[in-house]
């Protein structure tokens, strides 16, 4: 067989996340989804940013918001993402996702926003409930579909809402014909649920989180406050327990199966493995904190970064929801 002599070029996917800057990020975040798309920009078409719409629903402090987003950013950039290799940008830098999300309203039905249990999870552990929580999950489907996303990271807290977006993409294909690409979600088990030193998912609303760039002392005093149980140092140790999952996080997979053995010996004492752990989470982060230093030092270039990144977010976002409108009739000027 002749080759023609040209290669059909496959066309990479594209991955879309987006962190909440709610507060100091923590391993949480770090393990759940900031190192997964760090790794993900390496072959694939990475879209990341920086969620401050979402952020509303509970902060109104904006001198908060403001830093809670540059500190986000910089934490992200210090951690490795790259603007050359992804495109990266905070979320009301593009605002077109603010229209694509009335424009999806008018196509969702009710009864599927009155099935989302993150909504009725947060009402029920006291959050006062507003518009903007309620229709959380539409902003989060604009963010997806305004993007032509392939692949979307969730963890078991956000299934719920990616599976929302498929069906709202759905019914507006339906509708209005095929504008839209229907994602699919690409959930890590093992880290799709980090827990907390408590045991519960590690979040900052439950105030038991492990953040990433914490000072040594604060550190120390994080990870010695680990919940752990009663067992004598002279039995087995249970591995189905916070400690153990979070030490986890940071070995290979020779190391666990160690770290396990001691588990089930004898002799194994919370208080080393505590300590071990500390000094991991130490070696860990040490070059990124000396990065995360100098960014610091250096805002101006987090803002051009952010402002490229916004750029190359709206050119995207142009196309779509040009198409969304035109599909709609909103775009009368042809008639």
């Amino acid at each position: 067989m002749i080759s023609s002599g040209r290669e059909t070029k496959k066309k990479p996917i594209r991955v879309l996340s987006g962190i909440q800057p709610s507060g100091q990020l923590h391993l949480g975040n770090y393990f759940g989804m900031m190192s997964r798309m760090i790794h993900y920009q390496r072959e694939n078409d990475l879209f990341c940013f920086i969620v401050n719409y979402h952020a509303l629903t509970t902060i109104q402090e904006k001198d908060r918001l403001k830093r809670n987003t540059f500190n986000a950013a910089v934490d992200f950039l210090a951690l490795g993402m790259d603007p050359d290799k992804s495109t990266f940008w905070v979320q009301g830098d593009v605002p077109q996702v603010a229209e694509l999300t009335w424009l999806l309203s008018n196509i969702t039905s009710l009864g599927l926003m009155d099935r989302s249990t993150s909504y009725k999870d947060k009402v029920a552990k006291g959050i006062t409930p507003n518009m903007g929580l309620y229709s959380y999950p539409l902003l989060m489907a604009a963010d997806i579909l305004l993007f032509g996303t392939d692949i979307v990271p969730v963890g078991k807290d956000q299934k719920q809402h990616l599976e929302m977006t498929r069906d709202i993409a759905l019914r507006f294909n339906h509708t209005y014909g095929n504008v839209f690409v229907i994602p699919e979600p690409d959930i890590e088990e093992e880290t799709m649920l980090v827990p907390g030193v408590d045991g519960q998912k590690m979040s900052k609303s439950y105030g038991n989180t492990i953040p990433i760039f914490i000072d040594e002392h604060e550190l120390e005093k994080n990870i010695m406050s680990i919940v752990t149980d009663s067992t004598s140092v002279n039995e087995p140790k249970d591995k189905d327990t916070q400690l153990f999952i979070i030490y986890s996080l940071f070995l290979d997979e020779k190391e666990r199966l160690e770290l396990a053995d001691r588990y089930d010996s004898l002799g194994l004492r919370y208080g080393d493995v505590k300590r071990e752990l500390i000094e991991r989470i130490k070696s860990h982060f040490s070059p990124y904190r000396e990065k995360r230093n100098y960014l610091l030092s250096h805002p101006d270039d987090i803002h051009q970064i952010l402002e490229m990144g916004a750029k190359k977010a709206a050119g995207v976002a142009d196309q779509y929801l040009h198409q969304a409108r035109e599909a709609m009739g909103l775009n009368y000027g042809n008639v």
